[in-house]
């Protein structure tokens, strides 16, 4: 595996090769970005978009955190990481499409599920439970109809990327420029062992093979 040493040495074969193939576009990149699409995925080291989508740098604004979620709207004291970039590259950078990207076998989401993380100290998983208290609802749905499961961690994955959806449309940047037709929100999943990348359709509320 990777360590920090090994990180180095990609830097120079990234910067012998890659960096020198596209030098002309890494000057236009000094200069300012202009990505047309955000997307909202989990920290996973498994999920990385820019391999997923095949994409270069400066095509993605990206926000990544645990189980890829958007928290809604609030205007509380404290440090609104996901909101600031969120309002960044709405009103900001203007992009016109945003992606919620969640995937298979996430951790966050199977934390949500067992809850083990419940009323521990911050440092000592308080942290994550309390952001994964952004499922609870969605929680006492999944396990409802499915248990508590491999197919409850399944649910409640595809769950995640449904609540971020809907609490980002309680920002109210977002149906403003909906409604105005300059902005597109979607939801993807993707499957860590099969390599499926599943779109979800907003008309019937399932995912679907892309």
């Amino acid at each position: 595996m990777t360590d920090f040493s090994g990180l180095v040495e990609g830097y120079r074969r990234f910067k012998a090769t890659g960096w020198q193939q596209q030098r002309q576009r890494w000057s236009e990149l000094a200069e300012a970005q202009h990505p047309k699409l955000m997307v909202i995925a989990c920290s996973d080291s498994r999920v990385d978009p820019t391999i997923i989508f095949d994409t270069s740098p400066g095509e993605i604004f990206m926000v990544r955190n645990v189980a890829n979620m958007v928290p809604p709207f609030e205007t509380s004291p404290g440090h609104h990481g996901v909101s600031a970039a969120l309002e960044f590259a709405v009103t900001q950078l203007e992009i016109p499409e945003i992606v919620v990207l969640g995937h298979q076998s996430c951790g966050g989401c199977a934390a949500a599920l067992s809850q083990r993380f419940d009323n521990k100290a911050p440092g000592e998983g308080g942290f994550i439970s309390d952001w994964m208290s952004l499922l609870d609802e969605a929680r006492e749905r999944v396990v409802a109809a499915h248990g508590t499961g491999p197919e409850a961690v399944h649910a409640l994955e595809l769950e995640a990327v449904r609540v971020s959806i809907a609490n980002l449309r309680t920002f109210p940047c977002i149906p403003i420029r909906e409604n105005a037709g300059k902005l597109r929100i979607h939801g993807a999943y993707f499957g860590v062992a099969d390599g499926v990348l599943h779109i979800l359709d907003e008309g019937d509320g399932n995912f679907h093979p892309a």
